[in-house]
């Protein structure tokens, strides 16, 4: 029952991922909850509006056109232009039958309160909005984040896209500038390179997707230049010369110009919370403007906590799921758990994907933590023999063996795959990182043959030793 100085148990700022989860939550158990956004149409946050739904439709769709086309490597002809009105109208249809969960009608049903304005803080549990002031017990802010702009000279040139307003295309550009190389600018531009574009990828680093393993990011940069993508790594975009016109600049050599029809700027997301009036609820920030959080996502105000892209930490919609997990556990544990991102995983959903889960190699040897790098391509894997991606390749982060006595556990720390489906190939992987399994259960598991997966005891029957002291026991228990 609601304490009665309070209006509501939980005032959440925000209905994306992180606010969606942790209302939904508290209102089954029927504790009274706020919920508030900006507009109707922002409930659902970034992921159902700008991210991860329309995008991976998006990439779905390219999929389809792509196949067709390497169909007729077997005598099909496919002839045509993509409609991308057509494209962005399937992106949309899909977008809406899982809006249907997502709408403020649909939260009222289940009993949340929801409220869509523009809030502020007046104290340190009260929130005002349309006029009226709401005093929450404790207080969650979720309000996302936004695109990092592209802050060059001549960009007031430019129509440039982002995220947010991509989806509003409907011709397809034939020439597509994409500046920056991380999941978001090579999704997009993969898929529109497919649909018909000529892309360019301009990316700072030295290689795509920085924060994989470089034998990783390598094989998913010529599967892309495969496809005709053109890449200019460690360069940038200096300026515009015109709206149809960019100037690189290389890291190493001269200048020189890229004609575009069109723009994609992907070089991050950045936090705000203008308007929110942090400092009246005791709140504190960093000279970057970033909300203090300890450890667990708690504020300077015990009872305001910070969920999702907010905390500035992993921006994925399932980082704001870890973060709705910890707050959950410790609003209602007096054992509080911290956050911690030793088994997140992620995946980049280009063709071939990229999946990353656990702790990398640079994080190991930062802790000092003892490990074997495991890894192996595809090559001689049957099924990616069949189904032609023979170029994929597995790593794993070995715990490595200090003791080799019998029951010692030696445990997944990490790794990461790129092959088609690599999402879906590594869960069992992540789930032997997450649960601290011994690399001996996948050793021991009969795999339906030929399913993709066995790709996963392949490596560790690769590298599985077998001591002298078991060989000769084996050769006596044989003789016997």
């Amino acid at each position: 029952m609601t304490d009665s100085s309070f209006d509501f148990d939980l005032i959440v700022l925000g209905a994306g991922s992180a606010g969606l989860g942790l209302s939904l939550f508290m209102a089954r158990i029927e504790l009274k909850v706020l919920l508030i956004d900006l507009t109707a149409e922002d409930v659902g946050g970034d992921c159902l509006n700008h991210g991860c739904v329309p995008s991976k439709a998006l990439i779905h769709v390219s999929r389809q056109v792509h196949q067709a086309r390497q169909a007729a490597r077997f005598g099909l002809a496919v002839s045509g232009e993509v409609d991308m009105s057509k494209v962005m109208e399937y992106v949309r249809e899909r977008q809406e039958i899982i809006r249907h969960h997502e709408t403020p009608e649909y939260l009222r049903e289940l009993g949340i309160t929801v409220e869509i304005g523009r809030p502020k803080f007046v104290g340190e549990h009260e929130v005002e909005i349309n006029g009226a002031t709401h005093r929450g017990r404790k207080i969650v802010v979720a309000t996302g984040s936004g695109p990092r702009q592209l802050q060059v000279p001549g960009a007031d040139l430019v129509r440039l896209y982002d995220n947010q307003d991509v989806w509003d295309l409907r011709e397809l550009p034939r020439r597509l500038l994409v500046v920056g190389g991380g999941p978001n600018g090579v999704e997009l531009g993969q898929a529109l390179q497919r649909l018909g574009s000529q892309v360019t990828i301009v990316h700072h680093g030295a290689r795509l997707l920085e924060k994989e393993d470089p034998g990783i990011s390598q094989v998913l940069e010529a599967r892309l230049r495969a496809e005709g993508i053109a890449l200019h790594l460690e360069a940038e975009v200096a300026s515009f010369a015109s709206a149809t016109e960019a100037r690189i600049k290389p890291a190493k050599g001269e200048e020189f110009g890229v004609a575009f029809e069109a723009a994609y700027v992907a070089i991050g997301r950045e936090v705000s919370f203008d308007g929110l009036q942090l400092d009246r609820a005791g709140v504190a920030v960093d000279e970057k403007g970033h909300i203090k959080l300890d450890e667990h996502l708690q504020t300077t105000n015990p009872d305001i906590f910070v969920a999702g892209d907010a905390a500035n930490s992993l921006k994925f919609s399932h980082g704001a799921e870890l973060h709705v997990r910890l707050l959950l556990f410790n609003f209602f544990s007096p054992l509080k758990k911290a956050l911690s991102y030793d088994h997140f995983s992620w995946v980049t959903f280009t063709d071939p994907e990229v999946a990353h889960f656990g702790l990398d190699a640079a994080e190991l040897d930062r802790r000092g933590t003892p490990y074997e790098r495991w890894e192996t391509d595809f090559a001689d894997d049957d099924r990616a023999v069949v189904d032609d991606y023979r170029y994929g390749r597995l790593l794993l982060f070995i715990e490595k063996n200090r003791l080799p006595v019998p029951g010692h556990k030696r445990r997944i720390l990490g790794g990461a795959m790129v092959a088609p489906g690599a999402g879906e190939l590594v869960q069992e992987l992540i789930l032997a990182n997450a649960s601290g399994l011994d690399i001996s259960e996948l050793f021991d598991k009969v795999y339906p043959y030929p399913v993709a997966a066995r790709i996963n005891q392949k490596l560790i029957v690769e590298h599985r030793e077998v001591s002298p002291l078991l060989q000769k026991a084996l050769d006596v228990a044989y003789r016997l």
